[in-house]
């Protein structure tokens, strides 16, 4: 084992530079273009082209959310088995290669899918669902397997002076790749005949994971060498056989912080997402917007996420710090949606444009706040396994939101006569979710958090002595 004297002498690596910030970016940015394939591409296709019912097409999807438990798994095997003598890189390039197969091969059981609803549903169509379901659920596996040791790498390469601007460039670029995806998506299918639309999809779920994976690649390229503080960081660095699962559960849960800020990721994660599926129907119901109107409000909240990720992670961060930063989105969040409603009382089409416009800038700040705060909220001994416990708290609200939301949208059209109340009800609360997330907020304690997690991590190096 390295002595602590030769640890000490041991230069620290460089700092992250602004140029291999950006560089991180791809990574998000090419998850960005997928996530256009499944939810933008493959899902109007299931149910618009194939008549696919929805409910079938959208279960089948959210099955890469469900799996969200192995990213857990996945960040303490990064922690505790390198791969290619590497604790992130090596897993980050294998799920990118593996995300591109699973991809294409879902897309064939779309077809396939496809070809049996034409003549009927019968088992062997519902078989077709299911193996879809699966080779989503594999997929999510693939995501879980790189995602988690990116973001572990993202603790591992930075320092609290730098965080907060590196998650804000990582971060923005997702929105970049999402923006890219939808037009050079647009472009590529633009004009297709219906007899060319299975050439043309395959063609797109070709081309986009094989981007996807080149820059995954270029992105993370020598970054763990140069600039990993992992092993001047981690009292464990030379044990990583001792690492366990079970052990690496015992760090995550020595502090009821752990609990507080799950707790708060989950809260605040459906408040964000409980619009996604009423807005553009609030737009077209209440406002009597056209399709084409009410979805390019998303492009005013993408416009609007952008800004408040650069302005936060350069300007208010290291201003107000990342807690207070991120109570001061959780409050900006809860005061954008009280705007949306209003806009719905005034009927005023600027004013509901406006203030999703200024719910973008509010949750871009929430976002790098509470993600800055995240990666603090992490032990470097078992960052991979806090990550994927960070990450799946974010997954099941994500895709718990979206079913809450519409779930609450029927029950207000059941209680009022008035359609606006019903879409009303849905945002306040949204409203309230918000209120509630900065009252947990201010209970976060991250020096109780890192005494906690220190003391976890003494008591396992102890038993291992005995």
């Amino acid at each position: 084992m390295t002595s602590p004297a030769f640890a000490l002498a041991s230069p620290l690596p460089p700092k992250l530079t602004l140029l291999s910030m950006f560089r991180l970016g791809l990574f998000q940015m090419g998850l960005g273009l997928l996530s256009l394939l499944t939810l933008g591409v493959l899902n109007q296709v299931m149910i618009s082209e194939l008549q696919i019912p929805g409910t079938l097409a959208a279960g089948a999807i959210a099955m890469y959310q469900f799996v969200a438990p192995a990213r857990v798994l996945f960040g303490q095997l990064s922690d505790a088995r390198p791969l290619g003598g590497y604790h992130r890189t090596g897993y980050i390039w294998l799920g990118l290669i593996l995300q591109a197969f699973c991809l294409f091969a879902a897309v064939q059981v779309v077809w396939r899918l496809g070809a049996s609803a034409a003549l009927g549903w019968g088992w062997q169509t519902y078989g077709w669902v299911g193996l879809l379901a699966l080779m989503f659920a594999f997929y999510g596996l693939c995501i879980s397997a790189s995602s988690t040791p990116f973001t572990a790498l993202l603790v591992d390469v930075s320092d609290e002076d730098n965080r907060s601007k590196l998650v804000g460039i990582v971060w923005a670029m997702l929105m970049v790749g999402i923006v890219v995806g939808a037009v050079v998506g647009q472009k590529m299918l633009e004009g297709i005949a219906p007899g060319e639309l299975q050439s043309a999809i395959n063609r797109l779920f070709i081309t986009f994971p094989i981007a996807v994976c080149g820059l995954g690649i270029v992105a993370t390229l020598g970054i763990e060498k140069t600039y990993s503080r992992y092993a001047s960081r981690s009292s464990l660095r030379d044990r990583e056989d001792q690492i366990t699962l079970g052990r690496s559960l015992r760090i995550l849960m020595a502090s009821r912080q752990t609990g507080i800020f799950f707790g708060f990721l989950l809260l605040m994660t459906i408040s964000l997402f409980l619009q996604q599926p009423v807005l553009e129907p609030y737009a077209r119901e209440v406002f009597q917007m056209s399709i084409g109107e009410s979805a390019g409000l998303n492009q005013f909240w993408g416009y609007g996420i952008l800004a408040g990720m650069g302005i936060s992670g350069f300007w208010v961060v290291p201003r107000l710090g990342k807690q207070r930063t991120a109570q001061l989105g959780c409050l900006l969040t809860s005061f954008c949606f009280g705007l949306v409603i209003l806009s719905g009382l005034s009927q005023s089409q600027v004013l509901l444009k406006s203030a999703v416009m200024l719910f973008g800038l509010a949750s871009g700040i929430l976002t790098n706040g509470a993600v800055s705060l995240m990666l603090d909220l992490t032990a470097a001994e078992t960052a991979g396994t806090f990550v994927g416990a960070w990450g799946l708290a974010q997954a099941l609200a994500q895709a718990s939101a979206t079913l809450i939301g519409g779930a609450l949208l029927d029950i207000g059209r059941q209680v009022f006569s008035q359609t606006f109340l019903a879409f009303a009800l849905v945002f306040f609360c949204e409203l309230v979710g918000m209120l509630l997330a900065f009252s947990l907020l201010s209970q976060v304690n991250v020096q109780e958090f890192r005494l906690r997690s220190s003391k976890a991590i003494a008591s396992v190096l102890e038993a291992e002595l005995e």
